[in-house]
């Protein structure tokens, strides 16, 4: 299907400026969300909800006037759920080298009108890159697991 990704494309505003002038974390967290909802309500043609956010690594830091691109895709569903890979790259716009700024997973749910979770079109991986991401999400779902049933553990307390 087409609506398996999807690139915004825009400029680094003195907006999303932080103490140090560089683009404010925050501001790269929001357009996650906003290109990971995109990206879920493609797919699956349905409101949407985000139920998880992890691993934000901020690799390097976006500098205002940068030219940046925030890259979606669908790389494992589940009944309900879509796991969305989303990379965030940025550069000079008188350079052509583009730079990875941030990687993220980010889960969305489907929602029908009362709230409730509805079952998402099936994604299947084509090519051996979206198998291997298929496999990425699948170890992640273990790991965030295990990180979950520790933190419970840790509020029983």
């Amino acid at each position: 299907m087409s609506n398996a990704s999807l690139t915004f494309s825009f400029l680094a505003e003195p907006s999303d400026v932080n103490f140090g002038g560089n683009v404010h974390g925050g501001a790269v967290m929001k357009w996650i969300d906003q290109a990971g909802y995109a990206c879920a309500v493609g797919w699956s043609s349905s409101y949407c909800v985000t139920v998880y956010v992890g691993g934000i690594r901020f690799l390097q830091p976006i500098k205002i006037g940068d030219l940046v691109e925030v890259r979606a895709k669908i790389i494992l569903t589940g009944t309900t759920s879509m796991h969305i890979a989303i990379d965030v790259y940025s550069r000079n716009p008188k350079q052509s080298e583009w730079k990875r700024n941030t990687h993220c997973i980010i889960v969305f749910v489907a929602m029908d009108g009362e709230g409730k979770a509805i079952s998402v079109p099936t994604w299947t991986p084509t090519t051996e890159e979206e198998v291997e991401m298929e496999s990425y999400a699948r170890k992640l779902m273990l790991l965030r697991k295990n990180i979950e049933d520790e933190m419970e553990a840790k509020i029983r307390k």
